[in-house]
Formats: C-alpha cells, structure tokens, sequence
C-alpha cells in the first residue's frame, strides 16, 4: 500500500515553518494559543486526584490540553509514582530512582474512574527499569480493576518499551486493554538526543508483538514534531508503523517545558499537520490526529467508539451497535 502513494500528488506547504526568535527562544507562534484551565469540572477532578493521593501525565508533562480535557471529566492517569528511571530530553517528568511500587494504587485508579463516571480512560506509568517486568504487572491490575468497578469503560494503555521484553509486554496483553498505545516519539536519527535510554528497534518490537499477541487489539503511536527532524523523516517513521500494523496515529509539535528541555528547533504550520493526516490516510492508518496541540491521549475516547463503529471492532469493554 504504501508504495503506492504519489507525495508529489499532494498539496504541498511551505516547510520553513515557523523559526524561534532566538532573543526570545520561548515565544510561541500565534496558532499555539491555550485557554487557562479553569471551571467546575476541572476543579472536580484536580479534587479527585489529590483526594486520592494520584498523579496525572496531565499535569506531570504540562499537557497543553489539560483545561480541555479535564473539562470534560477525562485525564491521563500516571501510575508508578512521579520518578522515571529515563531521562528523555523532552520530558518534565523528573529523573531518578522511583519508590516501589504501590500495590494498591490500581484500585484507587479504578475508584477514581468510577467516581468520574467515565466511558474511555488512559492509563500510562514512568519507566521502572529496576524492575525486570517494568511494572508491567500495574497496567493488568488496574485494567482488571477497572473492569469490576466500571462496566462498559473502554481501557487504553500508554506502556513504556519494557526494553524490548516479550514477557513483560505479555503481562499487559493478557489483561486484553482495547488500545495497546506506545510512542516512538521522533525519528530514528535523533533517538539517542532525545530519548538517549530508548531504542527504536525496542518501540517498533513493542507495537508489533502487542499485535501479534493481540490481533483484535487496537495499537497506536505518536511522534512529537519541531526537535530538529525532516518532514520526510517524520513520513518514512509514518511508513515504519503502518509496517508494524498501527491503527491510530497522533502527530503533535513539540513544546519545550523549561529551558533545562531540548529547544524547539522549528514549529510546523498548521497546514504542514492538515499534510501529514492526509499521507496518513493514504498509509493506511484507521484515525489520524494531527494537529500543533495533539498529545498522544487527545480525543482518545472518540477514538475508540468511532473505530468500533466504523471498523466493525467489537471493543471489550464497550456495547457497540455496529449495524
């Protein structure tokens, strides 16, 4: 299929981009605007999460979308605590030697997805490279969780590689999540600057284990745009994945934290995002969501439910007329 595609063949933007004011290397450019999160149901599940003593990638990443989503009573849970063994160049999570594991954390996950009522929830954790599973074990104990306490809430997970491990990546799957979910994040050029403890033979062996393991399982990936990688390379990665089988893509321009992060080399316009859903399409990705403020969980519960009803895909966890 994707030998077929003609890029020629597609409306072609300007690829400069948008180039960072280097006296204020900082300043955004006029499409990248976001409202202050605020309202009743932003402060109802900021409530929840300290209530119940939980960590959100929300806000431990500085999600742009933060105020968006959790206005619509939905967030991305952090489970593991909030120290990641890896020191990704691009991540606000900070590094070190995590604590152990908290056994009971999965039920008050599921509590708290419970008391928000949702229909869709994602689940991710830091990277546990003490542990020989990676703390694989807390993604199937909070899936399972979640399926007591809240029937008909379809389960997405954000895993990290587990370092290639098969046993591991077994753990999650056996436990059937409706969306295996891992990021490649950039391209293969520039992993060792940007995600120096990762590998992307390990994301590629991730995805396509998850579905060979899993056949019915919905597999997903993102890549963060604007760290100094060519268009082209961003569309040869595109192509890697559709290899691997990956359903759903999420293409995001990169947001620098704090000036201790990676620079942003460049952001792409907006029409440059509106191309790659279109070569997307063409790949063969079953969703596609490009865009300057996408992050890897943005809109995910649509995700799931239009996939189920476009696809045919019975989800696990979701009643579903596909008629």
């Amino acid at each position: 299929m994707t030998d077929l595609i003609d890029l020629n063949a597609i409306p072609t933007v300007p690829t400069e981009g948008w180039t960072p004011d280097p006296t204020h290397p900082r300043r955004r450019p006029p499409w990248i605007k976001v409202r202050a999160p605020q309202g009743e149901a932003y402060e109802e599940v900021r409530g929840l999460m300290r209530g119940q003593a939980l960590h959100t990638v929300c806000e431990e990443a500085q999600c742009p979308n933060i105020g968006e989503c959790w206005g619509r009573r939905t967030a991305t849970f952090l489970m593991g605590g909030d120290t990641c063994t890896r020191s990704c160049g691009f991540c606000d999570i900070k590094t070190g030697r995590p604590n152990p594991l908290d056994w009971l954390e999965p039920l008050r996950v599921a509590q708290s997805v419970r008391a928000l009522g949702l229909q869709h929830v994602v689940i991710t954790s830091v990277n546990h490279d003490e542990r020989k599973d990676g703390g694989a074990p807390l993604f199937a104990m909070v899936i399972q969780q979640i399926r007591k306490l809240q029937p008909g809430c379809s389960i997405e997970v954000l895993i990290p590689d587990f370092k290639g491990s098969e046993d591991a990546l077994k753990i999650v799957m056996d436990a059937q999540p409706e969306i295996l979910n891992h990021n490649v994040e950039t391209v293969p050029r520039l992993f060792r600057k940007v995600q120096p403890q990762d590998k992307y033979e390990w994301a590629m062996k991730t995805l396509t284990n998850a579905k060979h393991m899993d056949p019915l399982v919905l597999t997903k990936s993102g890549i963060m745009v604007g760290l100094g990688e060519t268009f082209d390379e961003v569309v040869e990665v595109m192509r890697d994945l559709r290899g691997c089988d990956v359903d759903i893509l999420t293409i995001g321009q990169y947001l620098q934290p704090s000036k201790a992060h990676l620079a942003v080399e460049r952001f792409y316009l907006p029409e440059e995002f509106d191309r790659f859903e279109v070569i997307g399409k063409e790949l063969g990705f079953k969703w596609v969501e490009s865009g300057p403020l996408v992050r890897s969980s943005y809109r995910a519960d649509r995700q799931v439910r239009e996939l189920s009803k476009l696809n045919h895909i019975r989800v696990r966890s979701v009643e579903v007329d596909s008629r």
